[in-house]
């Protein structure tokens, strides 16, 4: 299976002796994994906010404008003055989903 990935997504073929689908420990020891799930949520937050753009319309200039200026007043104008997930749920009118993620990574229609 690695050769047939790597195939696909490497620009050199790993060597034969290559083991690192067996010791990738990388998000799961060493403390990284908590800095890496906030890397993973950032994503999940910007994907669901560009999918409020999409809904709108990308070749609809006024229903953009209106939801530009609806992220503009919550998430940009609002920071950290409020608890983050509120400000969120006021600009999406509801808590992030990770279906704008997957559909963007290409893992759900």
């Amino acid at each position: 299976m690695q050769q047939r990935v790597a195939a696909l997504t490497t620009v050199l073929p790993p060597v034969p002796e290559d083991r690192f689908l067996c010791s990738f420990g990388h998000i799961f020891a060493g403390g990284y994994a908590a800095g890496y799930y906030s890397y993973k949520w950032a994503e999940v937050l910007s994907a669901d906010a560009f999918a409020a753009f999409e809904e709108a319309g990308l070749d609809n200039t006024a229903a953009l404008a209106a939801t530009g200026r609806r992220y503009r007043h919550s998430i940009l104008a609002l920071g950290g003055s409020r608890p983050p997930m509120e400000i969120f749920r006021e600009f999406r009118g509801r808590e992030p989903t990770t279906a704008a993620l997957l559909r963007h990574s290409g893992l759900a229609a």
